[in-house]
């Protein structure tokens, strides 16, 4: 076709006529929106018109719209240039093969600005290309710049016909996730894809300003420190073992206030060369002239100076704790001058009570097999609940939407394993009451008496579960927590069944047991009982610090999951388990972990149960989440057939085909050297997991009992996501209703603002990342070595602060429709684009509110009264709760 084709003079880089050669000035756009008239007229499709031409179907309605305006513009010139030489408005219409009325509409004033305006803004882009070098012009660019986005794309298109080149699928990765955004990049002349990846710090975006004055790195404000006489630090000798990672403050002091929490996760900078870590709470008995009591296991032996037993602070004025530091609180002076606090918090109170209850693969495959069914069902059936609640959805933009989030849920859910939780079952920081019986705890969110078990993570088996009686009646320990929102108090002795546990911010969840619903405990392993991870197994001069804890803890819990499945001997357990806890404490407390590895024959243990000394999977509890790497892929676009599987609802692939050289480097003696025999092209690679990469779960299992209950789940999950894809896919588009845009004209003009200002924030949130991303480069090159852990914790404030200077606001510019807004969309007052794009940015928590109201617990201002005062007069949550007929979880609601 393309040899048959007659060439069709539009401005093209590889096309043998230069733009503008022919006989008429707008010869090439009069040839190709005849050509593009011709093809259409033999049948062909767009798509295939734009195959046909050589191009995608983005550049043909590019190429359409500028030849359109650019024919529009010279008729609009020569109109008013025989307008000038006399001639009438059928005489100047005889002359250009036109009708009266058009030449009336080419002489309107404005009739050339559409084309002047795509020109001007190519000009723009043209100058900021120069400028800059590396330019994005991705979704929300175009209203940035005040233009719709088929203008944008003519632009664009018309820079590439002067030489400018376009990248596409930049990926720049979303910093605190495993996501990555991809990117469109205009750029100069020849600048090839590598250079690209290579300056992704330097890509700026048109019309987002980033504030140069501001912290460039990760945010943190110079702490407050204090004088270390202020402190009295109480060693293990004293006691300060049992309050292993607490911090006690005096109350009333200013610079040391926790505003209206009772307790948080902070850092406290000291003589500005150590810091505190651990959990900050209030404490009566402090000595006059102290301030702060600082709690540790180590002696007064270990150094001649308090700060001896503190943390020194990381060698960077970006962040000194190293840590995320969440919230820095100020206060007034005497003097009424604002101040920063010298409590810098990682958590505080509330934080813990938002995190995760549902039951771990890690936890409950070492439980009864029955516990197992019965949550992973009720797992099941929520999930089945909430699809027929999404098929019962009558608006399609809607159902579209919650449809593909669900299967993305449900896909994630079957390699996650996650069960229902327990009920009343919550998550909590513990913190030690030493007055306390060791088989008792403070919970004032459970009912004075009852029993509960305390599981914490990472979690080795029925051995690490403390069972323990509520006693909410003690004063003291009233008097020291208060009424915690999500801390419970436990004896410090509970902690060492814990996994090791300390108190310097460590949760556990909170299960209630009775007749009904049965944990299993046992006795603690005899391997374990003494066993002091600091004493066994310290660290010495020379030696390399572990930087890899979460891979490494993920190795050694996969192995004792793989253990416990297989019947494992108890000393076998206790082999593993005390490696563990090595491994958990190794990077913070310098332990010499390879050791333990060999004392505790863990290469034996992994051959064993896992077939190999280097370890890996040997069950589906393990394996379903084990990384596998595939060539580098992305899913199959509309014109190749669609993501989706028409006909299984699965999501499909297609291979980049994209490869990488690699330099094989000779070796002598077992060393690499410098020399370089050949070098290797290999294929990118895309990392996934074992179970989303199968069809059937069962193709993971060994063939123990447990599995098959976990594989019929995952399978269950498997077939929602692909049921759920298929209804998204045959879901028709809605149809805008007229008159309900006229009637609900307010509403749709406000939900267009709305729409507008989250579009606006795309193209900061973009720039934030690569921003971001940068910083985290830039930290990376001057510590080689950073650890997972730590390299997560500076993403998490790179990002922050990165939105902060270009003004990202992710969260304030989701849409939240007001109920008169929502009605507007029920009735059907867009068209399916706009709605799709409204739904796209809008919060979804409220939108599935509206969509799929459900009946909850709620109380009346005089209900809400009471509560607050029953709370006020000292009694408990779960006292409060029971005499209301609600849940603790309606109590903490309606105190805030």
């Amino acid at each position: 076709m393309h040899e048959d084709l007659v060439h069709y003079g539009m401005p093209r880089r590889s096309g043998r006529y230069p733009y503008g050669s022919g006989k008429d000035p707008y010869q090439g756009a009069v040839s190709f929106l005849g050509e593009v008239k011709r093809l259409k007229d033999e049948g062909l499709t767009e798509t295939e018109i734009a195959g046909a031409l050589g191009m995608t179907t983005t550049e043909l309605r590019s190429r359409k719209t500028l030849a359109n305006n650019e024919r529009k513009a010279h008729l609009s010139a020569r109109a008013a240039q025989l307008k000038e030489q006399g001639l009438n408005n059928v005489q100047i219409g005889e002359k250009l093969g036109l009708n009266e009325s058009s030449v009336r509409g080419l002489l309107k004033q404005g009739v050339t600005a559409k084309a002047d305006r795509t020109t001007e803004v190519a000009n723009y882009l043209k100058d900021f290309v120069d400028e800059n070098g590396f330019v994005e012009f991705g979704e929300g660019v175009n209203v940035q710049l005040g233009i719709s986005d088929v203008n944008l794309k003519t632009a664009v298109q018309m820079l590439k016909d002067q030489g400018y080149e376009v990248h596409h699928e930049v990926r720049v990765k979303q910093l605190g996730t495993k996501q990555y955004t991809n990117l469109r990049v205009l750029t100069p002349p020849g600048t090839t894809r590598a250079e690209v990846m290579a300056n992704l710090d330097k890509i700026k975006t048109p019309g987002v300003v980033t504030d140069v004055d501001g912290n460039f790195s990760l945010g943190i404000k110079k702490p407050t420190s204090i004088d270390s006489k202020r402190i009295e630090v109480r060693y293990g000798e004293d006691g300060g073992g049992d309050m292993d990672g607490v911090i006690q403050i005096r109350r009333g002091v200013p610079d040391l206030d926790l505003g209206r929490a009772s307790y948080v996760q902070g850092r406290i900078m000291v003589d500005g060369t150590h810091y505190l870590k651990g959990m900050v709470i209030y404490a009566d008995d402090l000595p006059d002239g102290v301030d702060i009591r600082f709690n540790t296991p180590k002696s007064r032996t270990e150094g001649g100076k308090k700060t001896d037993v503190m943390k020194p602070i990381k060698d960077d004025p970006d962040n000194p704790f190293g840590s995320t530091i969440r919230k820095q609180l100020a206060y007034k002076d005497k003097s009424g001058n604002e101040k920063l606090s010298a409590v810098n918090m990682v958590y505080e109170e509330g934080a813990w009570d938002d995190w995760s209850v549902s039951l771990s693969s890690q936890f409950l495959s070492k439980q009864r097999i029955s516990l197992a069914k019965q949550q992973l069902g009720k797992a099941r059936q929520q999930r089945e609940d909430e699809y027929q609640r999404i098929m019962s959805l009558d608006n399609p933009v809607v159902r579209k939407k919650l449809l593909g989030q669900f299967a993305d849920e449900a896909d994630a859910a079957s390699y996650e394993l996650k069960a229902a939780a327990l009920p009343r079952q919550s998550s909590a920081v513990i913190l030690p009451l030493t007055h306390l019986k060791k088989n008792e705890i403070y919970a004032p969110n459970y009912k004075d008496g009852e029993r509960v078990v305390l599981v914490r993570h990472p979690h080795g088996g029925t051995f690490e579960i403390p069972e323990l009686v509520v006693n909410n009646r003690s004063r003291k320990s009233r008097a020291i927590m208060g009424q915690p929102r999500d801390a419970v108090g436990i004896h410090p002795s509970v902690a060492g069944i814990l996994s090791g546990a300390d108190f310097d911010g460590d949760s556990v969840l909170v299960i209630p047991v009775n007749d009904k619903v049965k944990v299993t405990t046992s006795k603690p392993l005899k391997g374990l009982e003494g066993f002091d991870t600091k004493a066994a197994y310290p660290g010495y001069p020379g030696m390399k610090v572990m930087t890899d804890t979460q891979m490494q803890m993920g190795r050694i819990t996969n192995l004792i999951s793989d253990m416990t499945l297989q019947k494992a001997s108890a000393d076998e357990l206790a082999r593993a388990v005390r490696h563990s806890m090595v491994v958990i404490d190794a990077e913070k407390h310098k332990l010499n972990y390879k050791q333990s590895e060999i004392d505790n024959g863990i290469a034996a243990l992994r051959q064993k149960y896992q077939g190999s000394k280097q370890g890996g999977s040997a069950t589906l509890i393990t394996r379903a989440k084990s990384p596998v790497y595939v060539n580098e892929r992305r899913q199959r676009s509309a014109k190749e057939g669609g993501p989706v599987d028409p006909v299984t609802g699965k999501k499909v692939y297609v291979e980049t085909g994209r490869t990488y050289e690699s330099p094989v480097y000779k070796t002598r003696g077992g060393v690499k050297t410098d020399e370089v025999l050949r070098v290797e092209t290999l294929n990118r690679q895309t990392k996934t997991n074992k179970m989303s990469e199968v069809d059937d779960a069962f193709e993971l299992s060994s063939g123990k009992p447990m599995e098959t209950v976990y594989a019929e789940y995952a399978n269950a999950m498997k077939g929602l996501a692909n049921k759920a894809r298929l209804e998204q896919i045959r879901t028709p588009n809605v149809r805008k209703n007229p008159q309900a845009a006229k009637d609900y004209a307010p509403q749709v003009e406000s939900l267009r603002a709305k729409l507008q200002r989250a579009q606006l924030n795309k193209p900061k949130e973009r720039q934030a990342q690569i921003v971001a991303n940068g910083v985290v480069k830039m930290k990376l090159q001057a510590n080689p070595d950073m650890g997972q852990d730590e390299r997560a914790k500076v993403e998490r404030l790179a990002i922050q602060t990165a939105r902060a200077r270009v003004g990202s606001d992710r969260a304030g510019t989701r849409i939240v429709p007001t109920p008169d807004e929502w009605e507007a969309i029920q009735a059907g007052a867009f068209s399916n684009h706009m709605l799709s794009q409204i739904i796209d940015n809008c919060d979804m928590d409220v939108v599935q509110k509206y969509a799929m109201p459900r009946q909850g617990a709620s109380v009346s201002p005089t209900q809400a009264s009471r509560i607050r005062n029953m709370i006020g007069n000292g009694a408990t949550y779960a006292e409060v709760a029971e005499l209301m007929g609600v849940s603790t979880a309606t109590i903490k609601e309606v105190l805030g």
